[in-house]
């Protein structure tokens, strides 16, 4: 999402950085193209104002740390005040005292608030029994796509039967969660093309009845500042706790994330990064400032890893690695352990240094790349996977043909498994690491 931004503020940080001092007019034009980077990406003006008015006063005030350059001052200050725009700490969620605790869903129509709702639901199952339920009685199909959803993420789901009042259907679906011993229920709500009195009063009855523990407006990233301006509404006439933004791995330019703390004055809690029902992350400001200022996000990386790799076939692969003894299986395993990871294009984001590699810049990771890959190894036979050496020309036709592929990808795959293989023996030599960090441009 925050390519673009990230891009130019990257290239206004590299004119700053060339500079052994820093002065007052280099400061002001460097701010001003900041400010236009931040207005292209659809980041509040008044935001914009008051974001470069704080990062000159403290980049050209007394805000100076010898041990770094001015250059990279200047950085540091950005990232501060992004990380407070954005609000400072990842906000969790507050059960309250009362079990079950309420967690009221609310938003326009078409923003995604019934997946959202079971994304939320798979998120907390980890260490909640959570309870979903569809207020949405207008909506076709919307209670039936929600118990399907709920079935995936192994939540409870509240069989409505006739009910057509969403207030006690609310109401009913809480004193059922009680009963069944649930200690979450996440209501999704029903949402109009825009506010309006109805929706307004339908909510409040809602709210009055079940006393959420909280209300999160569900906003989409595609709708820009409109998401903002909708969530200052919903929070004025109805009151909300925190905001969970969807489709932030689309192509929109940024600025609603930026812009919901500052203008909303409540937390953005959580982000929808995919379609799959596991694809909602807790929202770090800290993370978020330094992937958009080019500096990755290595523990949202790690926790990634941690969450998908399977612990056995992890140990498994080092004993591997130790011995220097790679197979293709091993590759394989690998490979597939990465495709539960998530896009290829988010994780290199998360990377630190990774946008500095010249050799990267226009490099577009193909998630096809993966599955081409495992059909060529499946294609083997076992002899060929522990022995790469034996796989002639007549072998790479047939592997090629029993793949869908052709011998070139072959090759190519058995080249670029060779080269793993070296790194591997590096890595295990003494001083292996060192030696090989030493190539990097970063």
């Amino acid at each position: 999402m925050f390519e673009n931004l990230a891009e130019k503020l990257e290239g206004i940080f590299k004119k700053l950085k060339g500079r052994g001092v820093l002065n007052e007019e280099s400061v002001n034009a460097a701010l001003k193209e900041i400010r236009m980077a931040l207005l292209e990406a659809d980041v509040n003006f008044k935001v914009v104002k008051d974001f470069i008015e704080d990062v000159r006063e403290r980049a050209i005030g007394k805000e100076v740390l010898e041990s770094i350059t001015p250059g990279q001052q200047v950085v540091k200050i950005v990232h501060d005040r992004l990380v407070e725009l954005m609000g400072h700490a990842s906000a969790n969620i507050k059960f309250g005292s009362r079990i079950p605790a309420a967690i009221m869903l609310v938003g326009l129509q078409g923003c995604g608030k019934t997946t959202t709702a079971a994304k939320l639901a798979k998120l907390l199952t980890k260490e909640k029994r959570v309870y979903l339920v569809s207020a949405d009685v207008y909506r076709p199909a919307a209670m039936e796509q929600l118990a399907v959803l709920g079935r995936q993420v192994n939540a409870g789901v509240f069989d409505a039967g006739t009910l057509r009042d969403p207030v006690r259907i609310c109401t009913e679906a809480l004193e059922q969660a009680k009963r069944e011993g649930y200690e979450v229920v996440i209501i999704d709500t029903a949402g109009r093309l825009h506010i309006d009195d109805l929706l307004m009063d339908e909510l409040r009855k809602i709210k009055d009845k079940v006393a959420p523990a909280e209300i999160l407006y569900v906003a989409d990233a595609m709708t820009g500042q409109d998401a903002v301006n909708v969530g200052s509404k919903f929070n004025e006439l109805i009151g909300i706790d925190g905001v969970i933004m969807t489709k932030m791995d689309g192509d929109a330019r940024g600025g609603a994330a930026l812009s919901l703390k500052a203008v909303v004055g409540k937390p953005l809690k959580f982000v929808g990064v995919g379609e799959k029902i596991d694809a909602l992350e807790v929202f770090h400001p800290e993370r978020m400032a330094s992937r958009i200022l080019g500096m990755g996000d290595i523990l949202s990386l790690v926790e990634k890893a941690q969450a998908t790799i399977d612990e056995k076939t992890a140990r498994e692969m080092q004993q591997s690695f130790r011995k220097s003894d790679f197979s293709l299986d091993d590759f394989r395993n690998q490979l597939q352990q990465i495709k539960k990871m998530g896009s290829l294009k988010d994780m290199m984001g998360m990377i630190p240094g990774m946008s500095k590699i010249k050799a990267l810049k226009d490099v577009e990771p193909d998630d096809g790349e993966l599955i081409k890959i495992t059909a060529m190894i499946d294609s083997m036979t076992k002899k060929e996977r522990a022995n790469y050496l034996i796989i002639d020309g007549r072998r790479r036709k047939r592997i090629a043909l029993g793949s869908g592929t052709t011998v070139q990808d072959v090759n190519r795959l058995l080249k670029n498994y060779i080269e793993i293989r070296k790194m591997m023996k590096k890595v295990n030599q003494k001083g292996g690491i060192k030696s090989l960090m030493r190539n990097f441009p970063f």
